[in-house]
This record gives C-alpha cells, structure tokens and sequence, in this order.
C-alpha cells in the first residue's frame, strides 16, 4: 500500500524519508525476484534455464546497483527493518 502511494507521488513532492523508504522496499523486492529467479533455474526444463539465467543476472544486477545507492546515503537494513518495511507493501 504505502509503495504504491509514493510510487504515484510526483518525484518533486516526495520526502527524503519518501525516498529512503521507497528504495529500502525495492531492495526488499529485487532481493524476493532474485530468491525466486534462483528457485526456479533449479528445477526449469532445458527451454527455459537461459530466461532464469537472465533473470538471475538482471535481478543481480539491480541489487547490487540498488544496495550501492543505499550505502552512498548511508543506510542500513536490518531484518528487522526489513520485515517492518516488508508489510507497507502487502
């Protein structure tokens, strides 16, 4: 609920805080696709280990990417944060 009300927010009216948080849940969301990407490469048929393998570098890509913005602004998550975090998105 809260990403989708600060994803429709015009960027110009978020808060930092807005921001934190929005990027804090796409590392959350990348870090789940990324688990699930993993999961499924384990037990695709052959058509489909090359889609999962692209997944998996794609969703690599971005959390890394993701987690380095983090830390230039400094911020940290913990579990606790994350699960926390984890319920404004359900």
């Amino acid at each position: 609920m809260y990403e989708e009300y600060v994803k429709d927010m015009p960027v110009e009216e978020k808060t930092d805080e807005d921001k934190e948080i929005e990027l804090i849940l796409s590392i959350i969301k990348t870090k789940n696709e990324l688990e699930t990407a993993n999961r499924n490469f384990e037990y695709a048929d052959k058509e489909l280990i090359d889609y999962y393998t692209y997944q998996i570098k794609a969703n690599q890509a971005k959390l890394d990417y993701l987690v380095k913005k983090a830390k230039t602004k400094g911020l940290v998550l913990d579990m606790i944060s994350g699960i926390e975090l984890n319920s404004y998105s359900a």
